[in-house]
């Protein structure tokens, strides 16, 4: 750390410590969204806001959001933080350092006596992770007025979500897009291992990749699998083998590049999934991710020629790639980026510029306003796992990014308005 810094890595420790504490007793570390749990590491965070000189409150959308109101409101707010809520199995670091690093920046400013011109919001976003109601970004889509409406009708064990947002606190029918966000910055661990493979303190997140699912079906014939003779077969397995190699190359050969690129079979179901028959069926679902649309789209062209020339080579039927879902790439503001390498800066953070291959709240807050992250390592790039772990020190040398980076936002964003 940074000599004389106002960031202590020991409370950005016990915070942690603290919060993964509070877990589903034989499923470390599980807190999910919703969940008793998680309503209780809710009520740790709206005591360590208000420890921190914050305001807490519920706002509409279901978010604990800690308010420090700044010398002039009128300028708007400066929002950092991240999700508390966990995958099962695995979520010690994962978004909770997020919350507790803007938790600390908040402490440190208080530390110093330092009052922003802006006020400064901390943010904990509700149900990040995929839900028990199926869905993620909850909090985030409901303060971007992207959630869509017919969600609140889905239900989980009679329970619909619009009831479960009312029970932590929201109201869900007021869906309103704020206006008042003037910057959102989020710190999150990478989730994979290049900055420790480079040695790096710091990642700078350029963009959130764009997340495309598409469905292929290859329909085969089930036949015997002892005396149907090889030549004769509709193997649709096979056929799909192919497939999945095709999508692997081409992944590997768009990822070749200096832009993020990945794609994964990963979904696959065979019928009838017996030793003596042979695959009469498969379904695959792949999950193709890209930093540039540009990407994509010639991802989604040459899959569909390679599909069809398998289909051809082989003899059985393959449907044409259906596309499930697909949303854009999201690039973090580039005024955010110069601020955010200038930090890193200042703060002597080793650090370069990436994409994040994983959905994240910002892809939404950006919509609303200026938005960027930044990354930290993580141990040979671990997540949604219960061995995910990144140390402290790391963690506290990216709050210093984050609080350097929200005290020179707090004057540029008055310079540029």
């Amino acid at each position: 750390m940074i000599p004389n810094s106002p960031i202590r890595a020991d409370r950005i420790a016990a915070d942690i410590d603290a919060l993964a504490a509070i877990t589903e007793p034989d499923r470390p570390w599980t807190r999910r969204a919703f969940t008793p749990m998680f309503l209780e590491g809710r009520a740790w965070l709206e005591h360590a806001m208000q420890a921190a000189g914050a305001v807490s409150q519920i706002d509409h959308a279901g978010n604990l959001v800690g308010v420090v109101p700044g010398r002039n409101p009128a300028l708007g707010s400066i929002m950092i933080g991240s999700h508390s809520d966990t995958v099962p199995d695995g979520g010690r670091f994962d978004g909770i350092a997020g919350v507790v690093v803007a938790l600390e920046v908040a402490r440190a400013l208080r530390d110093q006596g330092v009052v922003l011109d802006h006020t400064l919001e901390v943010v904990d976003f509700l149900a990040e992770e995929v839900s028990i109601f199926g869905v993620s970004c909850i909090g985030s889509r409901g303060m971007s007025g992207t959630r869509p409406a017919e969600w609140l009708a889905r239900t989980h064990d009679g329970v619909t979500l619009e009831r479960a947002i009312a029970q932590v606190g929201g109201v869900p029918h007021a869906l309103a897009q704020r206006d008042d966000i003037k910057a959102f910055l989020e710190l999150h661990i990478e989730q994979g291992p290049v900055l420790q493979n480079e040695q790096l303190d710091v990642g700078v997140v350029t963009a959130i990749a764009g997340i495309t699912r598409i469905e292929i079906i290859v329909e085969g014939r089930a036949d015997h699998a002892g005396t149907t003779p090889m030549a004769a077969r509709k193997d649709a397995l096979t056929t799909a083998a192919w497939i999945a190699l095709g999508v692997e190359e081409l992944g590997k050969a768009l990822a070749s590049g200096e832009t993020h690129f990945a794609a994964t079979v990963g979904e696959f179901e065979m019928t009838p999934n017996a030793a003596n028959v042979v695959p009469a069926r498969v379904r695959m679902l792949i999950d193709a991710r890209a930093e540039l649309r540009d990407d994509m789209e010639r991802f989604i062209d040459e899959l569909a020629r390679g599909v069809a020339a398998i289909a051809d080579k082989t003899g059985v039927s393959v449907q044409a790639p259906r596309i499930v879902s697909d949303n854009q790439p999201t690039p973090c503001d580039p005024d955010l980026l110069i601020v955010l390498d200038a930090a890193c800066e200042s703060a002597g953070a080793r650090h370069r510029r990436m994409a994040s291959g994983a959905g994240h709240d910002t892809a939404w807050m950006a919509r609303i306003t200026k938005a960027a992250m930044i990354f930290v390592p993580c141990v040979d790039g671990r997540s949604h796992a219960p061995d995910e772990f990144a140390t402290t020190e790391d963690i506290a040398l990216g709050a210093q990014v984050l609080l350097d980076a929200v005290i020179a936002l707090d004057k540029q964003l008055q310079e540029t308005e």
